[in-house]
Order: structure tokens, then C-alpha cells, then sequence
């Protein structure tokens, strides 16, 4: 999903948040609606775990919205991480930077927040840096789910953004995990098209009421929303 004119752009090589710069020359997954949705939805905490996080881009924004908050970034690619530790060094924040595998990670965090590869069944990309960003065969959805499972604090949260098409098949493999959902918002690009993406938070409790609602970027052609302006207020230019 491609991100809009209100991140002020000055070339394909980074981004200019309000609080920080993004730089992205070397990451397969570029800046992305997706992931400044999910940084700016996601409940945070004490300390904060970002899956995959390519440019350092969700876990800068989580350690601006929690700036007490103990925040970490991984990834399998050593040029992504290698440039994430650069936009968080140029950053007012801090967040530890870490080459690795998140299904040989340690710890507890009391907040996870991914924005994983999403491609299942489709030709791989001859890029083999894309194909670990965008492919699941990197990092199954099952994997992903035992994974947060493992490292997510009893009382944490985890939050995850998707293409609508996934939802069913992460849901399932979210319970098979032991998660319960407890917060669902479908996005729309405009309000007469149908939902493209969605974004679900899990729990290792069942919660009485699973808090739903929809997010809608545009109400016409370059006319964004309140409810978009208001939740990424704090991050355009």
C-alpha cells in the first residue's frame, strides 16, 4: 500500500518524519502506509519488540509514542538492520538494533508489533533481499505466531498489520498459537472500496468485547480523513 504525500518525500532514498528521517536505499521493504498505520495503532509498553523491522521505521515510532518504553528492532537482513542503526543514530530516540532470526530470539516484552512478509503463494522475486522481506517462506505466519507467542509477556500484546486476503488463515494460526483476539481495525483505501488491509492485536487472554472498527485513508483522491490525519498526526510533516 502505498504510502501519501503528506510524509514529506525528498527522493526514493528516505523519508522526513516530523521527529526523524527514514533512509531506505538499502531495504528491500521500503517506507509504506502499512507500516506507519500499524506504528501509530499498535499498544506499546514497558518494552517493545519490532519483528522484522527493515528500516527501523515502526520501531522509531513506537519509541516516540513510548519514549520510557525499552525498544527493539530485528531482522534477518544485515543491510536493512545496517540501516536501520543508522536512522535510529540520527534519530532523538534509541532503539537496539539486532541481526537475528526471531525464532532463535530470547526474552519477554510486553509489547510485539510486525508488519511481516505477506507473499504465500506467489513467484519469489530473483531479488533474494525481497524475498525475504515480502515472502512468507522467510517467516511463516505460523512461525510468526509461535514465535510472538513465545516472547510476549503474559499480560502483552501483539499487534500485526495484513492483506485482508491473509486475515482468516493469521487468525487461525493465531489460535493455534493460543492467542485471542482482542482489538480488529479493516482499512479501506476510500469509503466505497472494500478493505485491502487489516490490523489485529492478540492476547494471551480472551477479552469480553473485541474491540472492532475501520480505518479509511481518503475521502476522495488526495483528500485524506480525520481519522487518519488524527492517528498519524504526531509523524507527517
Amino acid at each position: 500500500m502505498p504510502i501519501f504525500a503528506s510524509v514529506f518525500l525528498m527522493s526514493n532514498d528516505y523519508f522526513q518524519f516530523k521527529q526523524f528521517t527514514v533512509h531506505q536505499s538499502r531495504c528491500a521493504m521500503k517506507v509504506g502506509t502499512d507500516g506507519v498505520l500499524l506504528g501509530a495503532w499498535a499498544n506499546g509498553g514497558c518494552s517493545i519488540l519490532d519483528i522484522g523491522t527493515g528500516t527501523g521505521l515502526i520501531a522509531l515510532m513506537m519509541a516516540q509514542r513510548f519514549p520510557s518504553a525499552a525498544v527493539v528492532g530485528i531482522d534477518i537482513d544485515e543491510d536493512a538492520c545496517c540501516q536501520a542503526k543508522e536512522n535510529v543514530d540520527t534519530s532523538p530516540f534509541y532503539v537496539k538494533i539486532d541481526c537475528l532470526d526471531v525464532r532463535r530470539m530470547t526474552g519477554c516484552f510486553d509489547a510485539i508489533v510486525s508488519n511481516p512478509p505477506y507473499f504465500e503463494n506467489s513467484l519469489a522475486s530473483p531479488d533474494s533481499q525481497r524475498t525475504l522481506a515480502r515472502h512468507t517462506s522467510s517467516l511463516s505466519y505460523r512461525e510468526l505466531m509461535e514465535s510472538a507467542w513465545r516472547l510476549l509477556d503474559d499480560e502483552g500484546e501483539f499487534s500485526i498489520i495484513i492483506p485482508t486476503d491473509s486475515k482468516s488463515r493469521v487468525e487461525g494460526e493465531a489460535a493455534l498459537a493460543g492467542f485471542f483476539k482482542t482489538r480488529e481495525c479493516m482499512v479501506k483505501t476510500t469509503p466505497r472500496k472494500t478493505s485491502k488491509r487489516c490490523m489485529l492485536a492478540f492476547r494471551k487472554h480472551p477479552v469480553a468485547v473485541v474491540e472492532q472498527s475501520v480505518g479509511i485513508l481518503q475521502e476522495s483522491p488526495n483528500m485524506l480523513t480525520d481519522w487518519y490525519r488524527s492517528l498519524t498526526r504526531d509523524f507527517y510533516l
